[in-house]
């Protein structure tokens, strides 16, 4: 079957915006879950990120305001090619070697801070024997970098199975990067690993701190 790119796919079954029964939080004390053995074997993988300020008037929350929290991902496919996802420079999409429609990609870019739904991104498990690792990561583009403020968590949707949660909850001031989850294909098995690692620096930094060995040049959006 055919996926159209032009769309989002529905969320996930619990995906509903409220509390969800079947959901596994990743903490320091329990990093990594085997997406696999949660019941999924393959699929649109969704990737959502989504941040509040503080309680305004009422207990109500809203989106933060002048902060552009940017979602994307450093990816390596089994054939040793690497590259990045993300709305800087306009890289939506990345396809795996013999691949005949994308392997990850992004929906869009939520500049203004006011979309409900955030960002996301998607990893076709279709292709999990093609890829060797997946870093997702969120860059503060545009406001002081003040992840506490912000208040991210990034939520993954699989098909079937239930959602993994990583909270941003750890703060390191002025750093405006965030390795957020290791996403790792291997013998059939997918696994998530939780980072939550803060990075004084931009993607080059992220890059040498994983030690992924891509050369970076400037970029704009």
């Amino acid at each position: 079957m055919a996926i159209d790119y032009t769309k989002r796919p529905s969320p996930a079954a619990g995906d509903n915006g409220g509390v969800s029964l079947s959901k596994v939080t990743l903490t320091k004390a329990a990093p990594s879950v085997s997406l696999t053995k949660q019941g999924t074997t393959g699929g649109l993988l969704r990737v959502n990120l989504n941040w509040n300020a503080q309680p305004q008037g009422g207990g109500f929350f809203r989106r933060s305001a002048g902060v552009d929290l940017d979602l994307g991902c450093l990816y390596e496919f089994t054939d040793g090619s690497k590259g990045v996802v993300q709305a800087l420079g306009n890289a939506f999409n990345a396809w795996a070697p013999g691949a005949g429609e994308p392997t990850i990609w992004l929906d869009g870019d939520d500049r203004s801070g006011t979309n409900a739904a955030g960002e996301n991104l998607f990893v076709n498990l279709a292709h999990a024997s093609w890829i060797r690792r997946v870093l997702i990561f969120a860059y503060i583009y545009e406001g002081v970098p003040n992840w506490a403020a912000a208040d991210g968590v990034v939520t993954l949707f699989p098909t079937s199975g239930p959602q993994v949660e990583v909270r941003l909850d750890e703060s390191r001031p002025g750093a405006p990067t965030c390795a957020i989850a290791l996403l790792s294909p291997s013998n059939g098995e997918v696994s998530v690993h939780r980072e939550v690692r803060y990075i004084n620096g931009d993607q080059a930094d992220l890059d040498r701190a994983y030690s992924w060995g891509m050369r970076w040049t400037a970029g704009s959006k």
